[in-house]
């Protein structure tokens, strides 16, 4: 397969950075750009961490899918962090709507 040339994905309008694994023919994605998104948190890395912490104290093995790749941030250097297939981001995102869910029910909402 050819080198995949775009970087970033749009997601509701919001970049995310990914990156294309020649050997293992899969996208990796920021997981915190996708976190981002879904969010919409100005304590973005604090949010990150204890969703987390939550899925390592359920013994979830989705914190063993996590890994840590260098992305372009906008300073326009590379720094490490926490990257995902597609399907793992596919999981974060249902843990987080799930985690939303519950959120919202224990507020009266639903």
């Amino acid at each position: 397969m050819t080198k995949k040339e775009n970087n970033l994905a749009l997601f509701s309008g919001q970049e995310i950075r990914r990156f294309w694994d020649e050997k293992q023919e899969k996208w990796y994605f920021s997981v915190v750009d996708v976190v981002t998104v879904l969010a919409q948190t100005e304590r973005l890395r604090k949010y990150w961490d204890d969703l987390k912490r939550k899925i390592k104290e359920e013994g979830g093995q989705l914190s063993e899918k996590i890994g840590q790749l260098k992305f372009l941030a906008k300073d326009g250097k590379y720094y490490l962090s926490d990257a995902a297939d597609t399907k793992t981001v596919f999981r974060i995102i249902r843990l987080f709507l799930e985690e939303n869910c519950y959120l919202e029910r224990k507020k009266g909402r639903y």
